[in-house]
């Protein structure tokens, strides 16, 4: 499947996409509590919202439209090749009749890795997240659910557990099984910011066919990481993004 076996950035405490079917949902420690300063804070946006926010409106974006990618990536720095692939994602969504919207993608991104920006990581122009982002080993320990290895290793390095990979860090087994090709080179990767918006947008979209309620845009960011702390960091990213874009 093209996954790389060197392992990047190692990032300990990764909040990650839950286990598959009847298996339900796998939550980790919180990503942002062990992030170093960020270049970028959200609070610097626009003034934290009273109470905090718990859900978030999906938001389209004008399709191809590079005076808007420019405009908004400066707005709210997330990065123009992340913000580029979440409206391409959410825009694809949308065409298949689910309004995920892109800053609900851009909220998880911001929570999972800060768009491919941890620790002086960055998505280049190829959409690949460089260095790798691969969260700690699912071995039962840290918070985590024990996941001995589904891929051999191909996604994430690692031949006795399975680990997050990636800006949107799925684990390797939930990403055979929803892992889509967008970017055009015949592989459904991981660590390409492409694949895994859209893959995120399918995975959020699979039980309700939308997102436009309240209760079916908390369903969904809870199916993808089942904690009250997660719903809210995505919320309050997603909310002041389409805020900041007026």
């Amino acid at each position: 499947m093209g996954a790389k076996k060197t392992i990047g950035i190692v990032v300990g405490g990764l909040a990650l996409i839950g286990g598959v079917g009847a298996l339900g949902v796998v939550g980790v420690t919180a990503l942002i509590n062990s992030i170093d300063s960020p270049a970028f804070r959200l609070d610097d946006l626009v003034p934290t919202p009273e109470p905090i926010e718990t859900v978030a409106t999906p938001q389209s974006a004008p399709a191809n439209d590079d005076a808007w990618l420019d405009r908004t990536a400066e707005l709210t720095q997330i990065p123009r090749r992340a913000l580029s692939a979440y409206v391409a994602a959410s825009t694809r969504a949308e065409s298949d009749g689910c309004a995920v919207g892109w800053n609900t993608l851009a909220g998880i991104g911001w929570v999972e890795s800060h768009h491919g920006t941890l620790h002086g990581g960055s998505i280049e122009a190829d959409g690949v997240a460089r260095p790798a982002i691969i969260g700690i080993p699912l071995d039962g320990t840290n918070d985590t659910m024990e996941i001995r290895d589904t891929d051999g290793g191909s996604f994430d390095g690692d031949t006795e557990y399975d680990r997050a990979v990636g800006p949107m860090q799925f684990i390797p087994e939930t990403w055979r099984i929803w892992g889509v090709d967008v970017s055009g080179d015949g592989v459904a990767d991981p660590h390409n910011i492409d694949d895994a918006a859209a893959t995120t947008a399918r995975y959020l979209c699979r039980l309700d066919g939308t997102l436009e309620t309240d209760e079916t845009w908390i369903r969904a960011i809870r199916s993808y990481n089942d904690t009250l702390d997660y719903q809210t960091r995505v919320a309050t990213a997603a909310a002041r993004y389409a805020d900041a874009t007026g």
